[in-house]
């Protein structure tokens, strides 16, 4: 864009963030339907604002991942259940298990890794800088969420002038 773009009175990007965080929640609507087993290979890393508002999470996970945490949906998960705002799954951390109930609006990115797919988002959480964090050691944690390989990784920033 140039400096002559005037600023739209549309909030473009907040409706394709919204539209592609339906797609995430579609995704995991069609898993939980389906008993909760994700077919073939496909599994999922979810990362998101731990400080977003309607996150639920443990305090020792809060306190451990304060900014962002990624969990990764795989072959331990259980309880799986999606309503149109957030989901909640079961995960194992450390052996300990634990419920997480997550806003899509907390959701800054998503990927599944065994068909080179991801979307990443704009935070939500005004005023919070991501910081670097370790992956959840939840019992089916595995790789990173980079994908400078050329993947197709949906990255929806539209410059907002400030």
């Amino acid at each position: 864009m140039t400096d002559d773009t005037p600023d739209s009175l549309i909030p473009y990007d907040e409706i394709v963030q919204e539209a592609l965080r339906a797609v995430v929640g579609r995704v995991l609507g069609q898993v939980s339907t389906m008993g909760g087993s994700l077919p073939g290979n496909h599994h999922f890393y979810i990362t998101f604002k731990t400080q977003a508002p309607g996150v639920d999470i443990p305090q020792h996970l809060r306190a451990r991942f304060p900014d962002e945490m990624t969990i990764v949906l795989q072959n331990k998960f259980w309880d799986l259940k999606v309503a149109e705002d957030h989901f909640s799954v079961g995960l194992t951390f450390n052996q300990i298990p634990a419920i997480l109930v997550v806003p899509f609006a907390a959701i800054t990115a998503f990927v599944d890794p065994a068909v080179d797919f991801g979307l990443q988002f704009q935070a939500s959480v005004e005023d919070m800088d991501p910081e670097p964090h370790e992956d959840a050691e939840n019992d089916s944690a595995g790789a990173s969420i980079i994908t400078e390989d050329g993947s197709n990784v949906v990255t929806v920033d539209f410059g907002r002038k400030k």
